[in-house]
């Protein structure tokens, strides 16, 4: 790396340099608040006679092999706002000259610092090379035809800002103070520099990056450029693409990636923090990681039907998807990824997909109507993947709703009702109440009501603000409930096309209202809140609690609880440690502290684990919590010191009941109580019927040994059905698979496109024979035509993940017959690349 200080000009004027804006880099986005401040320096420096300004840093990479034969290419790594700002001032600066008979001026500004001259390309005319929508509006600034220019462009309006700066006055000011600015000018050569650590070094406070910038950049920033133009066309375009909010014209690839790694890491990275979670996980920038990328861009076309359920072809899907959309569950987003892959790849049909979603909807809107928090929606969607059983796919997934207890509790039918009749569902979020209104009055209606048209509104029966006709109308006692218990509640809440007309007045009133022939009152109304009002004489309690218990079974009806029946020997809890039991002779399977799961059997290790993270969340707060916990830097104060951060020790050598009282009293004190969940081990006779937990045992004891191919080496043991790896072609994976019928190898083409999986297939296909011969025996040539995946597999029926008896079999099937399936194949998809 070399760095130097030189006036702008002598880096703008070399001869024959390009300075390419590369790909990744974010769009051109300084306005004219961030022009006028530049160009008032610009005068200001000349006018004041200060010497010079000094307006930062700009780093390049000389491209040196890459570049082409007539002009050298600086690929600016950081700057490039400064830079392309400084070229529109020089574009407005020509076009003000040429247009004022300043030939001489015109010509040294358009030959010196806005084109190479003599060069014969085109591509290498222009100084500034950009890409996409900024390199045809800088195009369109140079050829005079901003005017035809038909979309915004910030390098359209900041050149029309300069132009009305620039006069006969200030030209000669803004020229002369243009040579005033310097800057440090910062190379680094390809190879030895490290292009993304420097830019991360330049850009540390993370004020003006969003995360997707960052990770784009890292994507990006090392490759070649034909490389970064072909990641970024193939893979990060599409994702950029598809996590766009099309009505917000807003990019959340921020929260995407976070989503995404929330699925693939089963823990929640902070907002802040998904860069540095994407890096950590991707530091070796090997097969695996090209192949992630292409599943990255895969599952992003998931998460466009997500944000933009207007998209989606499938009525029954998008109607649902707009459900959740507008109850703004975002939580269930990294699940629902995984979900709508399996279904692109034929493992969930088109009903379950739907029934799926109403499950979501159903555990999140009784949560809501019986007051449960929220905090705990996190960590369970982040893990439900987990629970899923491909034979029993939607089943699975409603069990281990069901499963959930403490603060993630699925609340049952009496949970419900009891909240449902006191609950004020009047004052609560308009989208809340308009979602339980809409599907209150459409269930199993084949006349679908708008229940969203501005002409239908909530109405009271008892009123707010009621008539004196009320009081003489119902007793005193049915009066006083109504004003003081029932008001907001739903058995005295319906929907009217003519709220303003029944305002407050009385029921029968209400009832049988037809000014004008207007039809106003309940009798006339073809809504089904309003049926069972046209056959009452007056409304009291008794009327409400018959009205209540009808909109209850509806209730019952719409959000249904999951008829599944949960086994008996499973237990698969996660529990919040204040409402664990006794840890006494007990391990754990996991925990989850902070959002951040960490698989640990020890109970010590999650003891030390909290407090060390305790400490780096305050530590003056734990160093004084004295009647809690004793911390010193004597280890000699202790009989089993264990270390801690910064040459501080505590006691290891007490037991686990005293480890839980002293976390319990820590997590207290620093406002922690929601944010340590456990999970025990299950015993050996529990755990026979635990999916993931026997999927992890299987994969832990299969993984060893895989010898005699270096396919899975680095894999690790996790809790889904199958474990995948990369085959040297993108999209392309070999898998392993295990379920309660069967156990196979397959090698699956999931790339994003299915045409390419089609095409991939076919030519394969082509070469079945010989694939066999080499393998030994017949494979099954699965193209699965109206889905995007096809697969190729040996399958070993007849055996089962649930029984133990079955393991030898399977690993034995699986270890054998792998190598030579890789061996058949491999020549045959290398070509495919």
């Amino acid at each position: 790396m070399k760095a130097n200080e030189l006036p702008i000009i002598n880096f703008l004027q070399a001869p024959n340099v390009q300075f390419v804006i590369p790909v990744y880099q974010r769009n051109y986005d300084w306005s004219n608040n961030e022009c006028k401040e530049l160009i008032n320096d610009i005068i200001a420096v000349e006018q004041h006679n200060r010497g010079t300004h000094f307006i930062g840093s700009i780093v390049f990479i000389h491209e040196g092999a890459y570049s082409t034969s007539e002009v050298k290419e600086l690929v600016i790594i950081d700057g490039q706002q400064r830079l392309t700002t400084i070229n529109i001032i020089y574009v407005a600066l020509y076009c003000f000259a040429k247009d004022n008979g300043l030939k001489n001026e015109a010509d040294m500004l358009f030959n010196m610092y806005l084109t190479n001259q003599y060069v014969q390309q085109e591509s290498s005319k222009l100084k500034l090379k950009q890409t996409d929508t900024n390199s045809l509006a800088f195009k369109a600034i140079m050829n005079g035809t901003e005017n035809e220019y038909g979309h915004y462009s910030n390098v359209i309006e900041n050149f029309n800002y300069f132009k009305t700066v620039i006069t006969e006055e200030s030209f000669p000011l803004i020229m002369n103070g243009l040579k005033r600015l310097i800057f440090v000018e910062i190379s680094l050569e390809r190879g030895k520099d490290d292009p993304q650590r420097i830019f991360e070094s330049l850009n540390s406070t993370g004020l003006d990056l969003s995360q997707s910038d960052l990770i784009r950049n890292y994507i990006l920033m090392d490759l070649d450029p034909k490389n970064q133009n072909k990641i970024f066309e193939q893979i990060w375009s599409p994702i950029e693409e598809n996590a766009k909010d099309i009505v917000k014209q807003k990019s959340v690839v921020s929260d995407y990636i976070r989503d995404y790694l929330t699925l693939k890491n089963k823990k929640i990275p902070n907002k802040t923090n998904v860069y540095l979670e994407f890096k950590k996980l991707y530091e070796q920038k090997d097969e695996a990681y090209l192949q992630e990328l292409e599943n990255i861009k895969s599952l992003s076309i998931h998460y466009k039907k997500f944000i933009n359920p207007s998209t989606v072809a499938d009525l029954n899907v998008r109607k649902e998807l707009e459900y959740i959309s507008r109850l703004e569950i975002n939580v269930a987003y990294p699940f629902l990824l995984q979900v709508f892959e399996d279904k692109e790849n034929g493992l969930v049909t088109d009903q379950e997909l739907v029934n799926i979603l109403k499950l979501i909807q159903t555990y999140i809107w009784r949560r809501f109507v019986v007051g449960s928090p929220t905090s705990s929606l996190n960590k369970i969607f982040m893990t439900l993947y987990s629970e899923v059983d491909p034979e029993n796919y939607f089943e699975s997934i409603a069990i281990a709703l069901v499963k959930k207890k403490g603060t993630g509790k699925f609340p049952t039918d009496e949970d419900l009702k009891t909240s449902l009749k006191d609950k004020d569902l009047y004052n609560i979020q308009s989208k809340n109440r308009n979602y339980m209104f809409e599907l209150l009055e459409n269930f199993n209606n084949k006349e679908y009501v708008d229940t969203s048209n501005e002409k239908i509104t909530i109405e009271h029966i008892f009123p707010q603000t009621p008539n004196e006709d009320w009081e003489k109308s119902i007793t005193p006692d049915d009066y006083f409930m109504f004003k003081e218990k029932y008001l907001n509640t739903i058995a005295n809440l319906t929907l009217s096309g003519n709220n303003g007309a029944l305002s407050n007045k009385s029921f029968q009133d209400k009832k049988v209202m037809n000014r004008n022939d207007g039809e106003q009152g309940y009798k006339f109304s073809r809504l089904w809140l309003n049926t069972y009002l046209k056959d009452i004489e007056k409304w009291d309690v008794e009327n409400y609690d018959n009205r209540f218990t009808q909109i209850y079974n509806r209730f019952l009806k719409i959000w249904e609880y999951p008829n599944v029946i949960i086994p008996i020997a499973e237990n698969t809890d996660e529990q919040n440690i204040f409402d664990a039991g006794s840890p006494t002779h007990k391990k754990l399977e996991y925990f989850i502290f902070e959002n951040n799961r960490v698989e640990e059997e020890a109970i010590a290790q999650m003891y030390f684990y909290v407090i060390d993270k305790l400490y780096d969340k305050n530590a003056q707060l734990l160093l004084e919590a004295t009647d809690i916990l004793k911390i010193t830097r004597e280890e000699s104060d202790f009989r089993a010191p264990q270390p801690l951060k910064n040459s501080y020790f505590i006691e290891s050598n007490i037991d686990s009941s005293s480890k839980f009282s002293t976390l319990k009293k820590l997590l207290t004190l620093f406002e922690l109580e929601d944010d340590l969940l456990i999970k025990y081990s299950d015993s050996e006779s529990e755990n026979l019927q635990n999916g993931p937990y026997l999927r992890r045992e299987f994969w832990k004891q299969l993984l060893p040994l895989v010898q005699e191919t270096s396919l899975f080496a680095n894999v690790s043991p996790g809790k889904d059905h199958w474990i995948n790896c990369g085959s040297g072609v993108s999209g392309l994976v070999y898998s392993l698979v295990v379920t309660q019928k069967y156990a196979r190898m397959e090698f699956a083409i999931s790339t994003s496109n299915k045409e390419v999986n089609k095409k991939y297939f076919s030519k394969l296909m082509a070469n079945k024979e010989e694939i066999e011969e080499i393998f030994g025996d017949q494979l099954e040539w699965d193209e699965l035509a109206d889905y995007k995946m096809s697969r190729i597999r040996y399958q070993l029926n007849n055996v089962s993940l649930f029984d133990k008896n079955d393991w030898e079999k399977m690993s034995t099937f699986l270890i054998k017959h792998l190598p030579q399936f890789e061996k058949a194949l491999k020549p045959f998809v290398m070509k495919l690349n």
